[in-house]
């Protein structure tokens, strides 16, 4: 994904006399420069989960389920969630299946994390990833069989949370934002389009995508532009009820999906 700029230029304007025209002064506005230090985390988590996963496979072979021991214990088994094994809502979002699987998504984190955790600000990002991966594993314990696994869910739900974002601040990114939506949404096309083929978990990316969206909706930054010529700062207009808002629907409606079929396996 692109990097907007670090800075914007702002023209001054001149005087309606007869007067010259006074030079046009540049101006800037500071971005969040903060090192996305959540998004390196998470990767090397991640990483670390998948080396465990590949030691297991060799030590110890693979389970009865025909997967090694590590994602049994964590990957999305919809029969184990009906038993009371909530945690794996959450917990395969650390788990692959391949290197491949994990190459492609820790990619896709490094390249939309970045920029996303200096623009929501590093909490926000992670609240932001862990209900993008709850949503997707929510609608992949609804309506897909088997067994999934992969940051994906959270990886769908940072790139449309990008998308939203970019449109609430269009007015101060401009033709930036166009750009960055315009990638965006192709990104979410291509990826929903490979997602028909075999053993990918179509509802885990649209569950994913909807999650992220929905939060970034209500709770992503809104940014105004404060302070005196020629520097200005940013100044995020969301208060904190409105993010914790956002939070509380998205866990509310895919929680309440997840207790739904929990509690009445039989309409599904």
């Amino acid at each position: 994904m692109t990097q907007p700029p670090a800075s914007f230029s702002d023209l001054q304007p001149g005087s309606q006399d007869s007067e010259p025209l006074p030079a046009r002064q540049p101006a800037y506005v500071r971005m969040p420069a903060q090192p996305p230090v959540a998004t390196y985390a998470l990767i090397g988590f991640t990483v670390f989960i998948y080396l465990l996963q590949m030691l297991g496979s060799a030590m110890l072979g693979d389970s009865d389920y025909g997967i090694d021991w590590v994602t049994l214990l964590g990957a999305r088994i919809s029969e184990a969630i009906d038993a009371g094994q909530f945690w794996r809502l959450i917990s395969p979002v650390f788990l692959h299946g391949s290197f491949a699987h994990i190459f492609f998504n820790m990619y896709a984190l490094f390249s939309v994390g970045g920029l996303l955790e200096r623009h929501f600000g590093r909490p926000r990002f992670l609240l932001l990833y862990f209900l993008g991966a709850f949503s997707g594993n929510v609608l992949s314990y609804l309506f897909t069989p088997g067994y999934s696994v992969g940051a994906s869910t959270a990886v769908f739900g940072l790139i449309t949370a990008e998308a939203i974002f970019f449109y609430q601040n269009r007015e101060l990114f401009g033709s930036y934002a166009r750009q960055a939506i315009g990638n965006a949404v192709f990104i979410i096309v291509i990826n929903l389009f490979f997602g028909l083929a075999p053993n990918i978990d179509m509802w885990g990316h649209v569950g994913g995508l909807l999650g992220g969206a929905m939060f970034a909706w209500f709770a992503g930054p809104k940014w105004t532009v404060t302070g005196i010529p020629p520097e200005f700062q940013l100044r995020d207009e969301r208060e904190a009820r409105e993010v914790l808002l956002g939070a509380s629907l998205v866990a509310l409606i895919f929680g309440g999906l997840a207790a739904w079929r929990f509690l009445f396996p039989g309409l599904l």
